[in-house]
């Protein structure tokens, strides 16, 4: 894992995925915004979407919604693969001519959104009592079968939560004191974190590197190498791998 700090490894305190607020104004509760003709905007131009890094395979988005503020009306019309850092206890979400509905997402879900075949133009509100925080990736690469994703099923401390032909993603969850063994990472891909701590990484080739994480942070993974990982820390630390 790169150190925090470079521009494709830093820590983010919030990141995005699927939403934004259209202004900064106080709401109620059950205020999906009505709109004759709403503005669309381009997912990573929406409010409080911060882009943070993009290079030729992804984008990688950070959204933070505080209580109360309804996002615009955006469009999503890349492959998108986000994990939800942080949820609300009342997540309004109406696609566009269509009624609002409620989604109950949580915290450390994995989520999927193939709008490369289904696009989708849709506006998020928070009108819960916590803050919607969402960090994600758009696919930008058009080539599926462009790199060989690892399996990882040799390594039981991963855990599949995506896999189709445009991602494949593991959690990984370890307690102080545990470790994972050793893989390859045979296609690029990003990790994110969902719960910190102090991490020793031991890569091919290389001196062990030690790591504090905090929930957020991420990190660029390139295609070849082969690291292993052990929990050097007194609390669980989990994250979120894509190949």
């Amino acid at each position: 894992m790169e150190p925090r700090g470079k521009a494709v490894a830093g820590r983010r305190q919030f990141l995005c995925g699927c939403c934004a607020a259209l202004a900064s104004v106080g709401l109620g509760a059950g205020f999906a915004a009505a709109a004759t003709d709403p503005v669309v905007v381009p997912v990573e131009s929406a409010p409080f979407h911060l882009e943070v890094f993009e290079n030729e395979y992804v984008r990688f988005l950070n959204v933070l919604i505080p209580p109360g503020k309804v996002g615009a009306y955006h469009r999503h019309s890349i492959d998108f693969a986000y994990l939800i850092l942080e949820s609300t206890d009342r997540l309004e979400i109406t696609v566009l001519d269509k009624p609002m509905a409620l989604v109950p997402l949580k915290a450390g879900q994995v989520v999927f959104g193939g709008y490369s075949k289904a696009p989708l133009i849709h506006q998020v509100a928070n009108a819960g009592q916590g803050s919607f925080h969402v960090i994600g990736i758009e696919i930008l690469d058009s080539q599926p079968a462009r790199f060989s994703p690892s399996t990882r099923a040799d390594v039981p401390a991963y855990t599949s939560v995506l896999d189709n032909e445009r991602v494949r993603g593991w959690r990984l969850v370890l307690q102080p004191g545990e470790s994972a063994a050793a893989i390859t990472q045979t296609a690029p891909g990003i990790r994110m974190v969902v719960q910190g701590g102090d991490i020793v990484e031991s890569a091919q080739d290389k001196p062990d590197h030690e790591l504090n994480l905090v929930r957020g942070d991420f990190a660029w993974q390139a295609a070849g190498t082969t690291r292993a990982v052990r929990n050097v820390g007194t609390s669980p630390v989990e994250w979120v791998d894509s190949s």
